[in-house]
């Protein structure tokens, strides 16, 4: 069996990514706390927040929560069991995540208190650390393009399909959003905070655009960790190095990272291909810029080479942690 972490580790961000490393790290970490973005403005969150007048997104909460679960695997199953879609007759809840409207039942019966209901659905999953919320603000990301474009909505900036494609100037919030004692809470006592992988402008940076998290990170002695992409997003981060990647977090962060976690692998050609026809391309891993950037480099083969290309989150964890 693997040592467990004592270290107070701290995740920050949303998305698959994050799902991926908290997935791995409740196998080892034993105060293990994830900080979660809340900008997510699609799918079954959306229409929660349009039908029912929900002030605030639950998709990454959900996430978080079942990547963190050491419940038996049916109670993962149902809360990310996603209903059909309303075009196959499933009504009201197609194309609704059930997690998403148990987490919505749990805040109505606490009263409409989000984190009350967090509180529940981690005893239900008895998950093996915190799922915080960033913030408790509603707040929507908005995008400026290169040309001055503005773009509002987290699935507006993510699916570049109705807009023009061109490289993001800036991100924010409107309104600006304060951060959740809680999250500022677990960030200045973290030993280790672990940022990304997520996608750079609609899952890492929405985190830090909260007023009160990157002061919160930089009053933290634990070292600041940054978990560079796999792969460019088309829309966001199209032509980006891992060093690009770093300037925007160092720009919103407001201080520099201390570690930049890049992956080297080289993927086969066959699986590359799929991913060419969406517009994305492997991160370059510009050592030597990183270096010029960043104290501490770790690089090496952090990808898998399966079905899809992804973090491999054994290999990052055991690479930030050799001792395990």
């Amino acid at each position: 069996m693997r040592a467990l972490i004592s270290d107070r580790v701290v995740t920050l961000g949303g998305g698959t990514g994050s799902f991926t490393m908290l997935s791995e790290l409740k196998k080892v970490a034993t105060r293990l706390s994830s900080v979660v973005a809340m900008t997510d403005s699609g799918g079954s969150s959306r229409r929660l927040m349009d039908e029912f007048g929900r002030p605030l997104p639950l998709g990454d909460l959900r996430q978080a929560l079942v990547a963190l679960s050491r419940s038996s695997r049916l109670w993962g199953d149902l809360f990310s069991y996603r209903f059909p879609d309303i075009a196959n007759g499933a009504g009201v809840v197609g194309g609704h995540s059930l997690g998403n409207l148990i987490l919505h039942a749990l805040e109505d019966m606490n009263g409409g208190d989000l984190l009350g209901a967090l509180d529940d659905a981690q005893e239900l999953l008895n998950t093996a650390g915190q799922v915080i919320p960033v913030t408790l603000d509603q707040a929507t990301l908005c995008a400026e393009l290169a040309d001055g474009t503005l773009v509002r909505g987290e699935t507006a900036i993510d699916r570049p399909l109705n807009r023009p494609v061109l490289p993001v100037r800036r991100v924010f919030l409107d309104p600006p959003a304060r951060a959740t004692p809680r999250a500022r809470k677990a960030l200045e006592r973290a030993d280790r905070i672990l940022i990304g992988p997520g996608d750079l402008y609609t899952s890492v940076v929405p985190c830090l655009l909260v007023d009160g998290v990157p002061e919160a990170i930089q009053s933290s002695e634990g070292e600041v960790v940054y978990i560079c992409n796999v792969m460019t997003k088309h829309g966001e981060t199209d032509g980006y190095a891992a060093s690009d990647f770093v300037r925007e977090v160092h720009r919103y962060l407001g201080r520099r990272v201390d570690t930049v976690v890049v992956n080297t692998t080289e993927h086969p050609p066959e699986l590359l291909a799929r991913y060419a026809g969406e517009g994305a391309q492997p991160v370059v891993p510009d050592l030597d810029a990183l270096r010029a950037l960043v104290p501490r480099v770790i690089s090496g083969p952090f990808a898998s080479t399966e079905r899809m290309i992804r973090h491999d989150a054994e290999r990052v964890v055991l690479a930030l942690w050799p001792e395990l």
